[in-house]
């Protein structure tokens, strides 16, 4: 059987003087080396009419983090101050296919800026500077520190007892890193808190509504994955579930047998 094939959507960047649709090498690393799947990058185009097609062919979902903001009018808030980064074609591309990817029971799996689009596509809304928002503490990185200070450990997050979070890690606080300026303000309908803060932010949470593998998270666990135990776990348990996925799909379609073969020009000698 082929390996699954997993969507990631891109994001759409000026590049003077052409826009580009690109995805960070290091998601996709992640999914290759400790998910064990191929990723399939998604182009930001302006164009619902091909969410569907996608979803049809892939047998899961990841979406990534970013630098770029949600449009708060996805979520009926304030307008942006000037200057913040925003990316309407990957707004107008990733909160469509989750829905898709839901109805269709296609694993799901969400970080950082994801796990914010998630919350949004499912009716949830967001606090544009979470730390200003009085309780909370401060969770963005310092820019000017190197990478590996950046993605290195920031600060705890508490697991809910009994969770799927818990137990895919073992254990029932985790540190993790923090690169985010947004935060949930109030948390969609038919999802679950999976994971908190010492300040109470929602740091991680999986979807009630559905019987496939669907969980967000706040933080970076495609950061050096392959060192760290907890975010191996987290992308073993999204491969198995997409692997199961496809092999479910794969049964209920058609034997191997009649499969096509692939050209030899693509097998090689």
């Amino acid at each position: 059987m082929r390996k699954p094939i997993v969507a990631v959507p891109a994001c759409r960047r000026i590049l003077e003087p052409h826009p580009f649709h690109m995805v960070g090498e290091k998601y996709l690393t992640a999914l290759v080396e400790a998910s064990g799947c191929l990723p399939f990058m998604i182009p930001a185009l302006d164009d619902p009419s091909f969410h569907r097609d996608i979803m049809d062919r892939v047998d899961g979902l990841f979406l990534t983090g970013s630098y770029s903001d949600i449009e708060p009018h996805h979520y009926d808030g304030r307008p942006s101050r000037e200057g913040t980064l925003h990316d309407p074609e990957r707004d107008r591309t990733t909160l469509p296919l989750v829905r898709f990817a839901l109805d269709r029971g296609i694993p799901l799996f969400a970080v950082c800026r994801g796990f914010q689009e998630v919350n949004v596509a499912l009716g949830g809304s967001l606090h544009p500077h979470v730390h200003e928002v009085e309780g909370y503490f401060d969770h963005r990185e310092n820019k000017d520190d190197p990478l590996d200070v950046q993605y290195g450990p920031a600060h705890p997050v508490n697991l809910v007892d009994g969770g799927l979070l818990q137990s895919i890690c073992g254990e029932s606080r985790i540190e993790v890193n923090s690169l985010h300026g947004q935060g949930i303000a109030r948390l969609a309908d038919g999802v679950s808190i999976e994971a908190l803060a010492d300040d109470g932010l929602i740091e991680a949470f999986r979807i009630d509504t559905v019987d496939s593998f669907a969980l967000a998270v706040q933080w970076h666990p495609e950061w050096q994955v392959m060192q760290n135990p907890v975010s191996m776990r987290l992308f073993e348990a999204f491969g198995e579930a997409v692997m199961t996925f496809a092999a479910e799909r794969f049964e209920s379609s058609a034997s191997a047998e009649d499969w096509p073969a692939a050209p030899e020009s693509i097998l090689g000698s």
